[in-house]
Parts: C-alpha cells; sequence; structure tokens
C-alpha cells in the first residue's frame, strides 16, 4: 500500500475512475483538464491510495482565511465502492490530516453535501466537527 501525489497526467487519469463515483458528471478529458488547471492555478493536489489499484482518492489544496489562519481544504475525498469499509478512506484522512500538520497548517476543512450522511458520520468519527453552514448563489 503506498500514498502518492498524482503530478502527472497519467497519475491524474489512473485517479479518475475512482474520482467518477464521486463526480459521475465529469468526463476524463474534463477530469485531467481541470486538475491540471487546479494544479496550476489554486494549489490543488490530487492524492491517491493504491494497493492493488487505486482504493481513495483525495483533492486538497492549502490556504489561509483571516479567521481560521493556515488551513488545508479537502474538496474531494472518495473510496471505490467494493474497497469501502475496509479501511482505505481512514488511512488517505489520516494520511492528510498528518500532512496538513507538516505543512504547518492549523485546520482540516472540508464541505459535505447535507444528504452525505454516511460521510458526515466518518468525519465525526475522524474527530472532526460541525463548524458553519455553507451557502450559494448559482450564476
Amino acid at each position: 500500500m503506498k500514498i502518492e501525489f498524482a503530478g502527472s497526467t497519467k497519475a491524474i487519469t489512473y485517479c479518475y475512475p475512482v474520482m467518477a463515483e464521486l463526480r459521475p458528471h465529469i468526463t476524463l478529458e474534463n477530469f485531467v483538464e481541470q486538475v491540471i488547471r487546479m494544479q496550476e492555478n489554486h494549489q490543488y493536489q490530487l492524492v491517491y491510495l493504491e494497493d492493488e489499484g487505486v482504493k481513495s482518492v483525495a483533492g486538497i489544496r492549502i490556504a489561509e482565511w483571516l479567521y481560521a489562519g493556515k488551513y488545508l481544504e479537502i474538496d474531494d475525498l472518495v473510496t471505490t465502492a467494493e474497497a469501502r469499509s475496509k479501511g482505505y478512506g481512514g488511512i488517505l484522512f489520516d494520511w492528510v490530516r498528518n500532512y496538513a500538520k507538516e505543512m504547518q497548517c492549523d485546520q482540516v476543512r472540508l464541505l459535505s453535501g447535507v444528504q452525505r450522511e454516511h460521510a458526515h458520520r466518518f468525519y465525526l468519527n475522524k474527530g472532526m466537527k460541525f463548524e458553519a453552514k455553507y451557502f450559494s448563489l448559482n450564476l
């Protein structure tokens, strides 16, 4: 088992089938283009856990807010359906948390859709807490 950053087009492509389970509206071509654009413009990093194939993928970025200081944001965290409840998501989450500490972040943050109750339980079990309500406005 290993955890690596997807720093090449080949590695990004390798992560796509797992990410597509969470983001099925994104085609492979759009996924690769968007990840590369986000890497170049928004400090986005794609991280994956491999154990005889990709089992879990996380999209992360480091930023700062005036009220929260330096933080690591988890944009996406998904484990492939056949590997769920086998510990892979927890291992990748713990790796991300440790990476945030190494990068001297004050917090790990994420947004999770209100309908994702299983994910909420997972995050609460990992020590996270509900802190805010997120508002959006489609343009």
